[in-house]
């Protein structure tokens, strides 16, 4: 069993200075992101549900029947707000499809950090990490428990244009792989443009 974490861009604002995820390249990474998570023979994948990578992969490996675990830094509402529908494109409806979907099958956690807490999407990184861990673990000691062999196989995969951000902040993608890389996870690349 494959547990995948994932993070990436969203998709570009109108005025963005510098293409990191235009949104005609949506369906391209889309068929990449599937591509991906059919070769690993992927199972559950943890991630966040911002528009952009999110929310193609969530879609991606609900049509492939994968356990989807969504983590997110506050409720739903302001997420929404700050993270999905700030961008061109239908995302709005996509997350609310998800979202409720995800919900229902009690694979949702949120975090409720204070949006005005400039940690909180760190601490979504980390809790996206930890799950998958989680779940890794939870898997091994299964096939262990009915003598099957387990490699407890965890992969990052990092949906972006592969260039961190210089703006003086932290990208937030860049961190995500770094945490990865740091417990172990195999790290796979997708391009954004």
């Amino acid at each position: 069993m494959i547990v995948v974490a994932l993070a990436g861009r969203r998709i570009d604002a109108p005025n963005a200075e510098k293409p990191r995820f235009p949104s005609e390249n949506t369906e391209k990474v889309r068929k990449c992101i599937s591509d991906l998570l059919m070769k690993h023979n992927a199972a559950t994948l943890v991630c966040s549900a911002a528009c952009g990578a999110d929310l193609i992969a969530l879609d991606a490996a609900g049509k492939l029947g994968l356990r989807r675990r969504i983590i997110l830094p506050f409720e739903r509402g302001r997420f929404r707000e700050m993270s999905v529908t700030d961008r061109p494109g239908d995302w709005g409806v996509m997350f609310d499809r998800i979202y409720d979907e995800v919900q229902a099958a009690g694979d949702l956690v949120i975090l409720n950090k204070s949006e005005q807490d400039e940690t909180a999407f760190i601490a979504t990184n980390e809790a996206i990490i930890n799950e998958a861990l989680s779940f890794a673990c939870s898997s091994a000691k299964e096939q262990k428990a009915n003598n099957k062999i387990s490699e407890g196989k965890l992969l990052a995969v990092i949906v972006w244009d592969g260039i961190p951000r210089n703006e003086g902040a932290t990208d937030m993608t860049e961190a995500f792989m770094l945490e990865a890389r740091k417990h172990g996870f195999a790290i796979a690349e997708i391009t954004t443009l």
